[in-house]
């Protein structure tokens, strides 16, 4: 039977991990994680089985998400704890708003590795692994010689890739660098006849900036960080 797309972006870990990322998962029954060394993010169908997947997975990593829509996962207490959840939204590409891109973006490779990891770290510490390059395709704007903004594709799954690691150097904000760089990572995800989402905080203020290149908020997606004892 086939799933529909409706139903893989309420649960898009699961589905990326069932299907693209199927050679990253690691299954505790019926809980879906990542490696750790390439994304700390898990899922799951039937909550009553988080606990002691949690346990498990807590021995690989400090520090691990589960992505719900609006499921609360149930832990064990004397081995993780709850250290913030992040009340997220998910956008979908309704459709593509034209602009003009005057930048040079260069696909980013391997030996770009470092510099991506730096600059996201630099922004937006504490998720990206340097393995989270094998997830997907890295695009890049350098100046001065060096990396200044990026963006990049994090889940996917047969029908959805999701548009992620949209950073900018503090010092080369206020340019439409990121404005430019989401538009072509769109381009090239369409360009494979599959439907750009992304995934943000509620309130983030890049969230206009999606909206005026055809993304629309279509539900709540909750980031729950946990760590273990």
């Amino acid at each position: 039977m086939m799933t529909s797309l409706e139903k893989k972006l309420k649960n898009p870990v699961w589905f990326s991990l069932k299907e693209t990322h199927n050679k990253f998962i690691i299954e505790y029954d019926g809980v879906h994680f990542y490696h750790p060394d390439v994304c700390t993010f898990g899922a799951f169908t039937d909550v009553t089985k988080t606990a002691k997947a949690l346990n498990e997975y807590s021995k690989l990593s400090k520090n691990f998400f589960l992505v719900s829509e609006h499921e609360t996962p149930l832990i064990d207490s004397n081995t993780v704890f709850l250290e913030k959840k992040i009340d997220g939204c998910q956008m979908v590409l309704e459709n593509l708003v034209a602009i003009e891109i005057t930048e040079n973006i260069v696909p980013l490779t391997e030996q770009h590795i470092d510099e991506i990891y730096e600059l996201i770290w630099l922004v937006m510490p504490g998720y990206y692994q340097k393995k989270s390059f094998d997830m997907g395709s890295f695009f890049g704007i350098f100046k001065d010689q060096k990396l200044v903004s990026i963006s990049g594709q994090r889940m996917q799954s047969d029908d959805f890739i999701e548009v992620s690691a949209v950073v900018t150097h503090p010092d080369y904000k206020r340019r439409g660098f990121a404005k430019q760089l989401v538009a072509h990572t769109t381009k090239e995800i369409l360009k494979q006849h599959k439907l750009p989402v992304l995934h943000t905080d509620k309130g983030n203020t890049a969230i206009p900036l999606y909206e005026k290149l055809g993304y629309k908020i279509s539900r709540d997606m909750n980031w729950w960080l946990y760590c273990s004892k």
